[in-house]
């Protein structure tokens, strides 16, 4: 196992079987993680990057069986914030010292590709780089909001496991996900994806083939959360994931994925009290700070025990910074995009 983990370490590169058998065994996570963190400390630094997400939107067409915000969730009161409103975080998160917004929401069709450009060219003036994560689009709206100045975009595959994503994502295609996922790669996105790790019929094998995909397509940015059953939804009697299993995954991409960035997710910290300290020393260096105002952090459901719904941004830009500077980390003053080169 030392071996594996070594070799792992040395190459940026494991097999299907090798993974599984590390994801398996609990005996050696210590050496796993402190071989994630030695490679995010050589080819990242000990720089942690903060975006501040802004939640602009709880709409969604989708119908995601994990998800609070999926569209036959009738509990929940939903919002959209208007483009004046947005831009007013983004002011208020420049203001706070972070160098990238993301901008994220269910899939609302409000929002169309003109009212989208606008918000975006809007931001951009205040010298921000700027994360979308806002679904599944066509080739040609991603080129018109990369032309407007967006940057990055977050779209999880969630997982790799076709049939799991058929059951779990009625009305999806997985195929098509990864077609959106090879569009945004291709009109030169910093590219991010993920996985949700313990969903119901989710196997140790399916996370490995995970993690091979996020190699195979090169991502730039990979975040993994613990699955959290919603009440709201169908799968609220389910089990859920575990926060050791999902900073294993975390690790294992880090070592596999040198130079990217993997942000320590707000997930991990509902299941752990120090859980995004903890991704942090086991291969993360992005926390992504909520800077949403007032009670959109509340409806913004998608899980529920959702961290940090009663503070207000400036204090989490303050408490984030004081963690990392207490594991010997420090804040980043640039934009945050992933080295050229190993």
């Amino acid at each position: 196992m030392i071996q594996l983990i070594e070799n792992g370490e040395k190459t940026g590169k494991l097999t299907k079987e090798e993974l599984a058998i590390l994801l398996k065994s609990s005996d050696w996570d210590a050496e796993l993680f402190q071989a994630a963190d030695r490679v995010r400390q050589h080819y990242m630094g000990n720089a942690v990057h903060l975006r501040g997400l802004i939640e602009f939107s709880n709409i969604c067409r989708q119908n995601c069986c994990y998800c609070g915000l999926r569209r036959d969730n009738t509990v929940i009161e939903r919002y959209r914030l208007a483009p004046e409103t947005i831009l007013d975080f983004a002011r208020k998160a420049k203001s706070y010292g972070y160098q990238t917004v993301v901008l994220q929401s269910g899939e609302d069709l409000y929002y169309t590709v003109d009212k989208l450009v606008s918000v975006i060219r809007e931001i951009k003036k205040l010298d921000l780089a700027i994360t979308l994560s806002i679904g599944e689009k066509s080739r040609e709206e991603y080129a018109a909001y990369k032309k407007a100045g967006a940057d990055r975009y977050l779209l999880r595959i969630e997982t790799t496991d076709k049939e799991l994503y058929r059951r779990l994502d009625p009305g999806m295609n997985w195929e098509h996900r990864a077609r959106c996922l090879m569009d945004l790669k291709s009109l030169g996105y910093e590219l991010g994806s993920g996985s949700l790790v313990g969903l119901p019929g989710q196997t140790i094998e399916s996370l490995a083939d995970d993690i091979l995909f996020f190699k195979e397509i090169d991502a730039d940015m990979i975040g993994i959360g613990p699955f959290i059953p919603n009440g709201d939804t169908p799968l609220k009697y389910e089990a859920g994931g575990t926060f050791n299993l999902s900073v294993k995954v975390m690790a294992l991409v880090r070592l596999l994925l040198r130079n990217i960035n993997i942000p320590a997710t707000t997930a991990m910290e509902t299941l752990h009290p120090q859980g995004r300290i903890l991704a942090l020393q086991r291969g993360a260096n992005v926390v992504m700070p909520n800077v949403t105002e007032g009670d959109y952090r509340r409806l913004y459901a998608l899980y529920p025990g959702k961290i940090c719904i009663n503070d207000t941004p400036a204090h989490c830009r303050g408490c984030i910074t004081g963690k990392i500077v207490g594991i010997g980390r420090f804040v980043s003053t640039d934009y945050g995009f992933r080295p050229k080169s190993e």
